[in-house]
């Protein structure tokens, strides 16, 4: 409670010193880490006009050699995942225990050790993929690369599928239990005692600690600030823009938010996951019934959306807005649609109660399908039917949310009003599983203590007013810079420790067979 009366102490001197000081903040941040960010989305030229950013190459290269590797999981162990998140495996035999790191402050288990069932883990970590990049993203790849944007956008989420089932795998496989049963997992953990296995310990120390720094800033920021503010910006305009009741006031936004983010984080994972598992699929389903509608009063205009899809994904600028739009305005925007390959997403499936790694991955490949290749595809496609994208033109963030707002308004006048909920909810669920990716990071670098513990949530709800109140770009675009940059110690890891996840896979095949 002090840290609450303490925050909203300060919230109204944030407020107030927004207009004064929010250009300085901008020119000074963006004068000292332009040079990270440059050198984050700087691009490998194709022509005189087009260039792909080399981290894109390296996360496309990295999903498409999983899709190989593992032999189409993407689409072969989907009924799998099904069976698995409505819980037809969780009463598989035990095979060998499962062997964690000699530490004094973890445990040796042998059971479904964890803190959430498989539906919250996946519910968890889809409340931080889905979100303003499946609305504002969506607009602004098919505003810049047409409606052929939406066959790349569908086939990145496919092999995206791949690359979550192996990182997934190796959360589980190198998580640490405390006694308590508190799960500590993600990249930190692979990265660290996956590569002392192979003999390469500095370098797993090194790529972890990267990694932590990095996912620390993105939570901040990308996780946080961005979603604050965007929530906020359409709520303003779909409440009067200017003559809103709210106008101006961001911080009194941000205090609300700040204070509901507070008590869910403040109870960890758990609590974050039993209020995941609500929120998510009630404001997926919100939003999606809203598209369904609009499309079906729209059915007529849907042949030629498909065709336009069809003819536009091969055209020059089709391959461009696929690309482009959807894996760098929707990734820095949105943290990539789905996160796939970042690593982000293995700190939430670690915390999952399950005896087999490889069990999570197969949960964590519905991710993808569900936030990119349903969601997005769906926004794609009204956005298209109704008219609202003009090829070639430049729009913001908060330019796309309101194309996608007029799109829902065709329908009903009162359609923006559910957007404007359903953004809400999507920034509030990203901030709680950001914060904990962030924490996970944060004690992983500074130990796990209470005080540790209530110093990064502290900062972190500070951050929530701050993003609501002020419009600090270039601290926007430096923290979806580390997101990126998250990619880079993730991906090695992933690629050296290939071998460990077919390892799990195999173990956890037999297991089904020998159930059967």
């Amino acid at each position: 409670m002090k840290y609450i009366l303490l925050l909203c102490t300060l919230f109204p001197i944030v407020a107030a010193a927004e207009t004064s000081f929010d250009q300085q903040i901008n020119e000074a941040f963006g004068n000292a880490t332009g040079w990270f960010v440059r050198g984050i989305f700087a691009q490998i030229p194709l022509n005189e006009t087009i260039g792909v950013p080399w981290v894109l190459i390296i996360l496309i290269a990295g999903a498409s050699i999983f899709t190989i590797y593992f032999k189409g999981i993407n689409l072969r162990s989907f009924g799998t995942a099904i069976r698995i998140v409505r819980g037809d495996y969780d009463d598989l035999e035990v095979l060998p225990k499962v062997e964690l790191e000699d530490n004094p402050d973890t445990i040796k288990v042998e059971g479904p050790q964890g803190e959430v069932s498989h539906f919250q883990a996946l519910t968890a970590a889809l409340s931080a993929t889905v979100g303003l990049g499946n609305i504002a993203g969506v607009a602004i790849a098919l505003s810049v690369g047409g409606p052929g944007a939406t066959f790349w956008m569908v086939l990145v989420g496919f092999l995206g599928m791949a690359s979550k089932f192996v990182e997934c795998t190796l959360g589980v496989k190198y998580r640490e239990i405390t006694p308590e049963g508190t799960v500590y997992g993600g990249p930190m953990y692979y990265l660290t005692k996956g590569l002392q296995e192979k003999g390469l310990k500095k370098l797993g120390k090194v790529l972890a600690i990267i990694f932590a720094v990095m996912c620390i800033g993105g939570s901040f920021g990308g996780g946080n600030m961005f979603q604050i503010n965007q929530a906020f910006q359409l709520f303003e305009y779909v409440t009067g823009g200017q003559e809103s009741f709210i106008y101006g006031q961001g911080w009194i936004f941000g205090v609300i938010m700040a204070i509901l983010v507070g008590v869910v984080i403040i109870g960890g994972i758990q609590k974050i996951a039993k209020v995941t598992d609500k929120i998510v699929p009630a404001m997926v389903v919100l939003y999606v019934l809203a598209v369904i509608t609009i499309l079906v009063i729209q059915m007529d205009r849907l042949p030629s959306a498909f065709y336009s899809i069809y003819e536009g994904a091969f055209m020059p600028e089709g391959i461009v807005g696929g690309f482009v739009g959807v894996l760098i305005q929707g990734f820095r925007r949105a943290a990539f649609s789905n996160e796939a390959g970042i690593g982000s997403s293995a700190i939430a499936h670690s915390a999952v109660k399950t005896k087999y790694a490889a069990s999570e991955g197969m949960v964590a490949l519905l991710e993808p399908f569900i936030d990119t290749v349903v969601v997005c595809t769906m926004t794609a496609l009204v956005l298209i039917v109704t008219g609202q994208i003009t090829v070639g033109a430049q729009i913001s963030d908060a330019q796309g949310v309101v194309l996608t707002s007029n799109a829902l308004k065709s329908g009903f006048s009162w359609f923006p009003y559910l957007l404007s909920f359903a953004v809400v909810l999507f920034a509030f669920s990203s901030m709680i599983s950001w914060s904990y990716y962030g924490y996970q990071a944060w004690s992983f670098l500074f130990g796990r203590g209470k005080k540790v513990e209530y110093a990064y949530k502290l900062i972190f709800c500070f951050c929530v007013v701050i993003g609501a109140a002020a419009s600090l770009e270039a601290v926007t675009d430096f923290s979806d810079a580390m997101i990126f940059a998250m990619m880079v110690p993730n991906m090695i890891g992933l690629f050296l420790l290939l071998p460990k996840v077919k390892e799990e896979l195999v173990r956890y095949k037999s297991a089904i067979k020998n159930r059967t």
